[in-house]
């Protein structure tokens, strides 16, 4: 049975963070410290680099810092920057988390502000200990991200198509699923828009597809790499096909951008590719930043499908590794959570692989660890783009 942490907007976690978050990168090396310090898996470090400010940033951060999983913020400021810490600090707040701030510039430098930290981090996890309310969670409740890395000629054969399985089991049981990189479904919008849950949507998938080839074309480049190419996939069209079986056969009911929160259950793109002309460089950085936009979108748990093999995880949400080559699975087995490469060697059935899936998010929901949880992976990355709020025809229309 799943045991979730009860969050004063109704919201349930699955894990209970104490978020330290750098908001300039001249405050990274003080918060790492910090983090380090405590030696704590449940202490982890998130952050903005930039000084300028910036719209989509400050979203990020104030979703990131209320996400269900989080139960504690402490904010690390050099002092000078341009991130608005009051709004922050006072949105985390007013969403019932204990926060505290410290200013680098104002508690003696380095050593005066890691000191000030630590004890920060020490009050704030030990005030949302006691506010603590632990409850049961259905599946149901559950909000899960896909997302695929590394890909090869198999992604596209065993390890997205199952998680498209195990996406349909969830939103059958009323979850709510997310799947993105449209900069990755180019050609696919048709598809999409077939299933689409009204015409407005259809519109809106459309849209969000065709402004990320829109995009790639104006930086020159795509999303197909030399790394696909030497694991076989032989085009863009044939990644494209790939990465979209994540999504399963369920109607698509809107499109969601990073920050936003989906309004009900069912299944959403999530278009994490920035509006208008490129401004702040390549809109998929890593595939961390975009795992970091799922988290944003309230996911508990994000699904990451690999074929060529990839070690990273994250901060704040597990990541469940499904690797789709079972050579790759074979030589990097300490890093993945599932073979799904075993459909290939007829030891597995498609369906069969989507079950494991779901239980497996069940089980890491109900507390056990993931691959990357268990060797450490907390990455993160947070970068520079534009973003606007997504239109009302992009969502269900209210019942």
């Amino acid at each position: 049975m799943i045991r979730a942490w009860l969050r004063p907007d109704g919201r349930k976690g699955i894990r209970d963070a104490i978020v330290v978050v750098y908001l300039v990168e001249c405050a990274h090396h003080v918060a790492r410290r910090i983090v380090d310090k405590m030696d704590d898996a449940r202490i982890q470090l998130i952050g903005f680099p930039g000084c300028y400010p910036n719209d989509y940033a400050l979203a990020m951060m104030k979703a990131l810092t209320v996400h269900p999983n989080v139960g504690g913020v402490v904010l690390m400021s050099l002092g000078c920057e341009s991130f608005n810490r009051e709004a922050l600090a006072a949105n985390a707040r007013e969403q019932g988390r204990p926060v505290e701030t410290v200013v680098i510039q104002q508690s003696g430098g380095t050593r005066g502000a890691i000191d000030a930290g630590l004890a920060a981090v020490a009050r704030v996890q030990a005030q949302a200990d006691a506010q603590a309310v632990r409850v049961p969670m259905a599946r149901s409740e559950l909000v899960v991200g896909t997302i695929c890395g590394g890909s090869d000629g198999t992604s596209g054969i065993t390890g997205n198509p199952a998680v498209g399985r195990a996406f349909d089991t969830l939103i059958d049981a009323g979850a709510t699923c997310i799947f993105e990189e449209t900069g990755e479904m180019i050609g696919c919008e048709g598809h999409m828009a077939e299933r689409a849950a009204t015409p407005a949507v259809a519109d809106a998938l459309v849209a969000s597809v065709h402004q990320a080839e829109r995009y790639y074309r104006a930086m020159g480049y795509g999303s197909f790499a030399p790394g696909n190419a030497e694991g076989g996939l032989s085009s863009q069209e044939e990644k494209s096909a790939g990465a979209y079986a994540k999504s399963g056969s369920r109607a698509i009911d809107g499109v969601i951008l990073p920050a936003e929160q989906a309004p009900g259950p069912g299944l959403y793109l999530l278009d994490v590719v920035p509006p208008g002309d490129p401004k702040f460089g390549f809109p998929n950085i890593v595939d961390n930043a975009e795992i970091g936009e799922l988290i944003a979108c309230g996911a508990h748990v994000n699904l990451f499908v690999t074929g060529r093999g990839s070690v990273v995880g994250s901060a704040i949400a597990p990541v469940i590794k499904i690797c789709a080559n079972p050579e790759t699975y074979r030589r990097m087995e300490g890093d993945m959570d599932v073979d799904a490469g075993r459909i290939l060697d007829g030891r597995a059935t498609l369906d069969q692989v989507g079950t494991e899936i779901v239980d497996l998010i069940e089980a890491v929901a109900a507390g056990a660890e993931t691959k990357s949880e268990a060797l450490g992976h907390q990455e993160f990355v947070l970068t520079y783009k534009a973003s606007a709020p997504a239109g009302p025809g992009c969502l269900p229309a209210a019942a």
